[in-house]
């Protein structure tokens, strides 16, 4: 159990909805990037200088900005994160529409809640709004480099071609040819993602499509925070429509979290709710084996942040006692 006082704990909970309001006010507005070179006066940082001075005093409070003396504020560790376009992504994504998603959770709505709020799912959303998707893709492309580490040390073939399924702009797949030069690679995600072409160069190629309908064949296949987004339903249909199209020898890279058991912290169960909002789900190792097995794979390791699954061998198929 944590040496806290309950009481912070539980207004750690209660304050949270302005903490996520107050960091996005100041993403949009620019502030960290004003406050690259060093500190500055709010007049100076754009905004209403006194709206500005309470937000970032507010976030200063909790070591993100740092209030070097009244009125003037500059960057901590923390803050100076947001200088990295996927967190300053981030921030805005759930200062904005993912705030707006959860705002109608309650214990005896349904999932998800995105529909009924924004009229279309999230995904059609944010096909309306290339804007919008090109900030979801940044997001998506950031922390890559635990994820592409663990994927590389991986054993690999030479010339084994790997396929990043919902890969958005490529930046995952990138880096892990870049520290296995021996494989070549397929972006593979919807026509309408945000990418350049040209920085994927000879050994990488984009391939626009549905993994709905149809995926390339590949010696292996990456998930990275794809299935969270889906329900077990619309994730089965994914596998399947992945095992439909893999040769024999092919394996399933699924870089995502398992929830632990018992009370542990545990930032995918909070990630959970929002997937409760625009109706996909975290998931327990239970919960993966049981997914896994209906999409037509079989685990070979189940830890944190990298599952691998190999096709599932088909079941012999008996005759009459005695003939098969």
């Amino acid at each position: 159990m944590s040496d806290r006082p309950p009481e912070a704990t539980l207004w750690d909970c209660l304050r949270g909805a302005l903490a996520t309001k107050a960091l996005a006010a100041v993403v949009d507005a620019g502030v960290p990037e004003a406050l690259a070179d060093g500190p500055r006066p709010v007049a100076e940082l754009g905004g209403r200088p006194e709206t500005m001075e309470r937000l970032l005093r507010a976030l200063a409070s909790d070591e993100i900005f740092l209030e070097e003396e009244p009125g003037v504020f500059g960057h901590t560790d923390a803050s100076r994160l947001l200088l990295d376009r996927s967190w300053a992504a981030f921030a805005h994504l759930f200062g904005d529409v993912f705030y707006e998603a959860v705002a109608d959770l309650a214990a005896d709505v349904s999932p998800p809640t995105f529909d009924r709020r924004f009229g279309a799912d999230f995904w059609t959303w944010l096909r309306e709004r290339p804007a919008e998707r090109a900030i979801f893709d940044a997001a998506m492309g950031g922390s890559k480099e635990a994820k592409t580490q663990r994927l590389a040390e991986l054993e690999w073939r030479e010339g084994e071609v790997v396929a990043d399924l919902g890969g958005g702009n490529g930046a995952l797949l990138l880096d892990l040819l870049e520290r296995r030069p021996e494989l070549r690679g397929i972006v593979f995600d919807l026509p309408e993602t945000v990418r350049d072409e040209a920085i994927l160069g000879d050994r990488c190629s984009f391939v626009a499509g549905s993994f709905f309908d149809a995926v390339p064949p590949a010696d292996a296949y990456v998930l990275s925070q794809i299935l969270h987004d889906w329900s077990d339903e619309d994730a089965t249909r994914i596998l399947q429509t992945i095992r439909a199209a893999a040769p024999p020898h092919a394996r399933l890279l699924i870089a995502e979290s398992v929830i632990s058991p018992g009370n542990e912290p545990q930032g995918a169960k909070w990630l959970d709710l929002l997937m409760l909002a625009v109706g996909g789900r975290e998931r327990t190792e239970d919960d993966w084996r049981g997914l896994l097995s209906a999409g037509g794979f079989e685990p070979v390791s189940i830890e944190d942040q990298l599952l691998q699954a190999r096709l599932a061998r088909p079941m012999a198929v008996r005759g009459p006692e005695g003939t098969g």
